[in-house]
């Protein structure tokens, strides 16, 4: 039955789908019932894919979505359906991938052209409404479509056949198994590292992300070869970050990227996935170096977490628009004299430390930055800031706030809940760990049938989860059993792996698909082996395992995961750019780290120096003195005794022997 002919948007849990609740766009979300209105009257579908957060995705709304004459044209030529990628990421990818295929750059907000089936046929990302910036006005672009369409209607279906036959085995395509090489790490950081901006961290060039898979194979080459050059690359690209303006100087948190390649200008949408990772980064900065820039921003980015992203029950929310009142940045930047106005004669303390820069192009208000001697002054001189900054903050809460995308997502909370608790754990924050631990109640309190969910908006749910989502929410688990020593995590990590297993894992118990089994409005199910700005669902996957693997001592766990392992291995060895982080997990399943901990709980002194010392090779196993249930074995089935404080690091099936002075034991995690 065709769809009625208005906008059936209101309905959708998305915050984004929402906003576009109201324009004349007869928009339908993503589902069977749209899919068969487009087959039942032979109409091409027309694609867009965007996010709450994304500030051309809103240029476009702007120009075409709310207009009327745009409206019209789209309505009558298309069945028109609007996606919000985090909700599903498994369309999105397979339809970037399409745009990818056709030689386009990928972008979002993502518009493609499908046959009534769903195969894509042309597409780009945003088109303005009138002719400019060198492209096509989007009336001019859908009357070509459509023109095209009833008039070479067998070739398009054609090119569509093959374009979605290419898609589907680059991502849903299997490869023989590789053989897991040491070397392989070492190579794609040696690689990384010879693209570094040398002046400005990051990648060279602009705009600049923060590209933490990246920064991950280039810190643990660093941790395990000791190739000083990439734990300065690292380094390098932490500090020019957090002094730019693309880090949130007054409220704490990082935005999405910079367009230019001095980190200064940023797109202002701030993303919780983003945030999770600077944290993980800035914690293991820290341990290594002791400076206090890193401790300073994983605080003031805690803080901001808790004050603006918390939603009702304890989980996070996925964005902060990068608009507020219409404007780009308005809530975030400053004039001179609105700066002057809030602090009065402590005004010119604040510019010692701080620069207003409003770059040329830019056409809002100065950016807050600092230079590299200005950051270096202001960690001395942090105490004197405190209340400087704390002024400008309540100044900015009376501002017009940027919209909030308050869903939250499985996989974005697993994230930010295993940085909490490492963070919690690292500088000695029991009411981080408790926020995690909140959050983690939250998302699993959410599940039914024993089924997590992708997202969640209030009542509002969204099943069934991704694999992405039990991969992360298993990481977390196992990250607040090593901050807690409750055992109930490792129970709830098992339980999500049987799941993973169940309705992901494929045919020949090889690897894992994206979308589960009973997912049935995905044209092509595919892998998520890609990386985007996190590390793609497999390379979660392949973490989880061998992290748990090393908590239980599961031999079928770890065969699981070495079998997972060697065949992402095979699929990405041809893309090891794009699939970092499968490159990063296996390293981890080659060479995995354990420690187990015999200490006093009342009194300990080994646990503080594992805790200050983080590595996201190892995990960390705490057993009080005298226990004799729940004691962990190390590897070929030995049980550490536990009359007396001991320490046993164990890579891979080898164990050292045991350290009782925590000294030795900091000299030993230090060396790696």
């Amino acid at each position: 039955m065709t769809l009625p002919a208005q906008n059936l948007l209101a309905e959708e849990a998305s915050p984004y789908l929402q906003q576009h609740s109201d324009n004349p766009v007869h928009w339908r979300g993503w589902s069977p019932a749209a899919l068969a209105e487009a087959r039942e009257r032979g109409r091409p579908i027309l694609l867009s894919i965007g996010y709450a957060a994304c500030h051309w995705c809103h240029v476009m709304a702007h120009e075409s979505f709310e207009n009327d004459a745009v409206a019209a044209v789209m309505n009558r030529l298309f069945v028109n359906i609007k996606v919000d990628r985090e909700e599903r990421p498994d369309i999105d990818q397979i339809y970037m991938a399409a745009l990818h295929a056709m030689g386009e750059q990928g972008g979002w907000p993502l518009t493609m052209f499908l046959t009534p089936d769903g195969k894509p046929f042309w597409g780009g990302t945003y088109f303005p409404r009138e002719a400019r910036y060198g492209r096509p006005g989007f009336i001019q672009v859908m009357e070509a479509v459509d023109k095209a369409w009833r008039e070479k209607q067998e070739s398009l279906g054609q090119s569509a056949d093959g374009l979605t036959s290419h898609v589907e085995a680059r991502l849903a395509g299997s490869h023989g198994k590789a053989v897991l090489d040491r070397d392989t790490l070492g190579d794609l950081a040696g690689r990384i590292d010879g693209m570094i901006d040398r002046d400005l961290g990051g990648l060279r060039g602009a705009p600049k992300f923060p590209n933490a898979p990246f920064m991950q194979s280039l810190w643990l080459s660093w941790l395990r070869d000791r190739a000083a050059s990439h734990r300065d690359a690292v380094l390098l690209s932490l500090e020019k970050m957090l002094a730019g303006g693309i880090y949130d100087h007054v409220g704490g948190g990082l935005s999405r990227y910079s367009t230019d390649a001095e980190w200064l200008v940023p797109h202002f949408e701030k993303m919780l996935y983003d945030n999770a990772q600077l944290l993980r980064m800035c914690n293991w900065a820290f341990a290594a170096t002791g400076n206090d820039l890193f401790r300073i921003r994983i605080e003031d980015t805690v803080a901001w977490l808790l004050r603006e992203m918390l939603v009702d029950g304890g989980g996070f929310a996925a964005s902060l628009d990068a608009d507020s009142d219409g404007e780009e940045g308005l809530f975030y930047t400053w004039n001179r004299a609105e700066v002057e106005a809030v602090l009065g004669e402590d005004s010119a303390s604040f510019f010692e430390y701080f620069d207003l820069v409003a770059p040329h192009g830019w056409e809002g208000k100065p950016i807050i930055r600092q230079t590299a001697d200005q950051q270096k002054q202001s960690i001395v001189d942090h105490a004197l800031l405190v209340p400087l900054k704390q002024k400008l903050l309540a100044a900015r809460e009376r501002r017009v706030r940027p919209g909030r995308d308050g869903k939250a997502l499985t996989d974005w909370n697993g994230l930010m809940i295993a940085a909490l608790a490492e963070a919690g754990r690292a500088l000695q924050r029991p009411d981080w760990i408790e926020a995690a631990a909140r959050a983690f109640a939250h998302i699993v309190e959410a599940s039914h049938d024993g089924r997590l969910p992708h997202s969640m908006l209030g009542a509002r749910k969204l099943f069934p989860a991704l694999s992405s989502d039990y991969a992360a929410m298993t990481n977390a688990a196992v990250a607040l059993f090593e901050a807690t020593g409750e055992t109930a995590y490792v129970d709830r990590a098992r339980h999500f792996i049987g799941q993973l297993d169940h309705w992901h894992q494929d045919a020949d118990q090889t690897g894992y698909y994206l979308t589960a089994s009973d997912s049935a409005d995905v044209p092509i199910r595919i892998r998520g082996d890609v990386d985007e700005a996190i590390p793609s669902a497999t390379a979660q996957i392949i973490e989880a395992l061998v992290r748990l693997a090393s908590v239980t001592g599961g031999l079928d766990l770890q065969e699981k995961a070495w079998t997972t392992a060697e065949h992402a291995m095979g699929r990405a060895a041809q893309q090891a750019y794009g699939q970092a982080g499968i490159v990063n997990a296996c390293a981890l399943a080659l060479e995995p780290l354990k420690l187990v901990l015999i200490d006093h709980p009342e009194r300990p002194s080994l646990v503080p120096v594992a805790n200050r010392n983080p590595d996201p090779r190892r995990v960390d196993i705490v057993v009080p003195v005298g226990t004799e249930a729940n004691r962990p074995a190390l590897p070929g089935g030995v049980v550490p005794p536990t009359e007396k404080p001991g320490a046993w690091l164990c890579t891979g099936q080898a164990c050292l022997p045991v350290v009782t002075d925590a000294g030795e034991l900091e000299r030993l995690l230090r060396r790696g």
